[in-house]
């Protein structure tokens, strides 16, 4: 009976899966809270995820889809609900 080893990850890709966590949380406050100061910040987080790479890439890459989602409808919120964008 023979096992293979777990891969150990690498800190950076540690670090991706609490970026794009990160990016993933901030995108959807953004939505109820000035969206133009927050979800940009949340997407470049999320790229950042997504350029490290590693075992947490799909969710990194979740996280750009949220972000970009969250981006047209906290902007169609705030202009229906006469909130301010900044």
């Amino acid at each position: 009976m023979s096992a293979t080893p777990h891969p150990q990850s690498r800190p950076a890709e540690t670090v991706a899966s609490f970026l794009a966590a990160a990016g993933i949380f901030v995108s959807l406050v953004g939505i109820a809270y000035r969206p133009l100061r927050l979800i940009p910040f949340a997407i470049l987080l999320s790229l950042i995820a997504v350029g490290i790479g590693g075992r947490s890439e799909r969710l990194a890459t979740y996280a750009v889809a949220i972000g970009a989602a969250s981006f047209a409808i906290g902007l169609a919120v705030a202009v229906i609900t006469s909130h301010p964008l900044w």
